[in-house]
């Protein structure tokens, strides 16, 4: 199964690419591709992409799926399949 991941603004020079092609053995939430992604990619991008209080990415990230904000459909728990995209918005919380 292979989804296209979109990163836009830090998220993308934190990362150094712009789209990844991700492989995934079966059908999956969006809270493992999530934690595949911080595991993956640099420690920086894990501290960017997920609150480290809530263990949750969503106070600093805008998750789309194919076009869709996760919080219009299931949250960490959409179903992601072959090949669906998601783009990851960072959010600035600076004052």
């Amino acid at each position: 199964m292979n989804v296209k991941v979109k990163l836009l603004g830090v998220f993308r020079g934190l990362s150094g690419k712009s789209r990844l092609s991700i492989e995934l053995g079966e059908p999956t939430v969006m809270r493992k591709l999530v934690e595949k992604l911080a595991e993956s990619l640099s420690p920086k991008f894990k501290q960017a992409l997920v609150d480290p209080e809530l263990d949750d990415p969503r106070p600093n990230t805008l998750i789309l799926v194919n076009g869709r904000e996760i919080s219009v459909l299931h949250g960490l728990e959409t179903e992601i399949c072959d090949g669906d995209e998601v783009v990851l918005i960072p959010v600035s919380h600076r004052g």
